[in-house]
């Protein structure tokens, strides 16, 4: 299904003297999709939204890095389905219908790191100092359109399900 992509990564890991790939995460920013799995065979495909504003690596563009990242981190592993976090942090309230906010960071949060320098790594364009996430969200209404401000939003149940199968250091492949 995404064989050139997964194989692609693993070039890319050879290239950047990284250690092979024993799991993915690929995002599809033109499919408004994400893939785990492990080989070349994608084992779970969730719908996704990446940014309004279309893709980029700038500091300040609100838009979604394209290139190789890793989980530099997992937040809010115990929380609540629906938890609110602000700056990584559990605020400990969760979210309910009526409450206000655009696009809230919810329920579990994989923080991204760039791994390619000039791309998503280095100064003004660095995938970590831009706080960039897959996390899950109050919009849950708008998954499988672009709408976020540059992170990989999910489900909430979703973010779950993935938090639970990645560890941190998996490569995670933006690309569209």
């Amino acid at each position: 299904m995404k064989t050139v992509t997964i194989e692609r990564v693993s070039d890319l890991c050879k290239e950047l003297e990284l250690a092979a790939p024993k799991d993915f995460v690929l995002v599809d920013i033109n499919g408004q999709t994400l893939s785990y799995g492990k080989g070349t065979d994608a084992e779970v495909v969730f719908k996704v939204s990446t940014s309004q504003f279309g893709t980029g690596n700038r500091e300040g563009s609100y838009k979604t890095p394209r290139g190789l990242h890793r989980v530099a981190e997992k937040i809010g592993g115990d929380a609540p389905p629906w938890t609110i976090f602000s700056s990584r942090e559990n605020t400990g309230i969760v979210w309910t219908d009526g409450m206000e906010g655009e696009n809230r960071i919810l329920t579990r949060i994989l923080r991204l790191q760039g791994v390619e320098a000039g791309v998503n790594a280095g100064p003004s364009i660095d995938s970590y100092d831009r706080y960039i996430y897959i996390h899950g969200t109050n919009r849950e209404d708008l998954i499988g359109t672009p709408f976020s401000h540059g992170c990989v939003c999910m489900r909430n149940e979703d973010i779950i399900a993935l938090y639970d199968m990645v560890e941190a250091g998996t490569y995670v492949y933006i690309d569209g």
